[in-house]
């Protein structure tokens, strides 16, 4: 780390040390103990510029504290089969570690229909699923390691991508923004399996709109990626859809166990249960809710909104290119 980089976190932490309640207390679930790496975060997102980053992490925390995200992992969504609707149709699950300890993530960009419920729900889910990584997930890991692990990689499957793909861009762009605002630099890299050429085709769209820092975090690999994945994880770790070639992503060609998307698998398993007990805590004091918990959507960063406006012409192109 550069005497430059030393110096902007020295003057963010003490723009920090500003802050008062509730932002104070929210940000303790943001940084979980790692306070300088997580000055770091949002610095990173920030070109480094201690005045900007302050901004963004103020503004994060006021979105904490409006939206209630600290109790976020206390608002089950029920009825379970509810629950189970919205696993089988956002597709994302815990595979394993990779040898370092780092957390590895599926993603089933391409056969996640976001279809079986409304977008708050779906929005629910994934910043739940973003606070149990951080609160549970992440400070696991570091202690197991005895090392400070803050970061995820992440393994998309574009295997059955389509042009329907079209009709989830604004939901899409939301939880990207989500996580660009409030969970910047959480995930380490980005692996993209199973890409087909309707994917190839976006990619040469929208990779130079993308910032230098993320374009160098993503990595397009051959196939299923299984031979270069387990360069950086054992055989277990990998996603069912990287294990064999032409495996696919099927939502139930692989057993509850297996399939780290689905609501059998242990990593959900022990989520929804964990918002379950976390839930009757709070319940003798806030009686569990039917319906979603709705959280204010950010406005997507310009960036990103011409990133899914380059999408969306790329698809159309392909779409009358080929007499869909």
């Amino acid at each position: 780390m550069g005497v430059g980089s030393q110096d902007a976190i020295k003057q963010f932490q003490a723009f920090i040390e500003q802050v008062e309640e509730p932002l104070r207390g929210t940000f303790q679930n943001v940084h979980q103990g790692y306070v300088t790496e997580t000055l770091m975060r949002f610095l990173k997102a920030r070109d480094w510029d201690p005045s900007k980053a302050y901004k963004m992490l103020v503004d994060c925390l006021n979105w904490r504290v409006q939206n209630e995200i600290d109790h976020i992992l206390s608002k089950p969504i029920v009825p379970a089969d509810l629950y189970r609707s919205v696993r089988d149709s956002q597709l994302i699950g815990l595979s394993g570690y990779s040898k370092e300890g780092l957390p590895v993530f599926a993603i089933g960009a391409g056969l996640s229909t976001f279809d079986k419920a409304s977008v708050h729900y779906y929005v629910q889910s994934h910043i739940q699923i973003n606070e149990y990584r951080d609160r549970i997930i992440l400070p696991s890991a570091s202690k197991k390691h005895k090392r400070t692990i803050t970061t995820c990689i992440k393994i998309l499957d574009m295997t059955g991508l389509k042009l329907s793909a079209l009709n989830q861009i604004k939901l899409l762009t939301i939880i990207s923004s989500i996580d660009d605002l409030n969970y910047p630099e959480k995930t380490n890299t980005y692996y993209i399996t199973n890409a087909p050429y309707i994917f190839s085709a976006c990619w040469k769209v929208v990779k130079p709109l993308l910032q230098e820092r993320t374009r160098r975090k993503m990595q397009v690999l051959p196939g299923c990626g299984r031979d270069e994945l387990l360069n950086i994880m054992d055989y277990s770790s990998l996603p069912h859809f990287c294990k064999r070639e032409g495996s696919g992503s099927s939502r139930h060609s692989e057993a509850g166990s297996e399939n780290c998307y689905s609501l059998d698998h242990p990593f959900h398993q022990e989520l929804y249960n964990h918002i379950k007990q976390q839930a009757r805590l709070r319940e003798a004091v806030e009686p569990i809710k039917h319906g979603s918990f709705h959280v204010d959507f950010p406005e997507p960063p310009d960036d990103e909104v011409e990133i899914a406006k380059n999408i969306e012409s790329e698809l159309h192109k392909f779409e009358n290119g080929n007499g869909v």
